[in-house]
């Protein structure tokens, strides 16, 4: 074995789940963060985390706010989760700018984006400094699912996203 960097090791463990965090902006809109990593972490309780960059809009929505949306996006729009990755909601209208349409969940404010796969709705436990991200870890609320969609993953290091064919 050689010597490696951690993005050459992303590489080489692709595929990767892909995940769409969603949050409420203080105008009561919804904002979009694309996060490379997330985890079950209980089934008794039903517990996630995931982890955002410490300078991330959604993280810093999510501490603000204690609830989150975490959705598994489908593959119709995976142009558009790419987009939402490596743009701030901070001062951009994600939905419009990458044409996402939402739909309502049920005991929520927070929308989702049409195509998703997978939306776990939850409340902020607790969150922790990780190096430069935070570590965010969720009481799960209610969890939805669409067979019909097809996850998105990331590939080559996250440079690439699409279902895991």
């Amino acid at each position: 074995m050689n010597k490696i960097n951690l993005p050459q090791a992303a590489k080489l463990t692709s595929p990767n789940p892909v995940t769409v965090v969603c949050t409420e902006k203080p105008d009561g809109s919804t904002n979009l963060a694309t996060v490379s990593w997330w985890t079950y972490l209980s089934f008794n309780p039903n517990m996630i985390a995931f982890a955002m960059a410490k300078t991330s809009y959604s993280g810093e929505r999510v501490r603000e706010n204690k609830k989150v949306i975490v959705t598994i996006p489908g593959a119709e729009i995976a142009e558009a989760v790419m987009g939402c990755g490596s743009t701030t909601g901070r001062n951009t209208d994600k939905e419009t700018k990458f044409g996402i349409e939402f739909v309502e969940v049920e005991g929520s404010t927070i929308k989702i984006p049409h195509h998703s796969r997978v939306a776990i709705q939850c409340s902020l436990k607790e969150y922790h400094e990780t190096g430069d991200h935070y570590l965010y870890i969720c009481d799960v609320e209610q969890v939805y699912g669409d067979e019909t969609e097809e996850a998105l993953f990331a590939w080559n290091g996250y440079s690439q996203l699409r279902p895991a064919k």
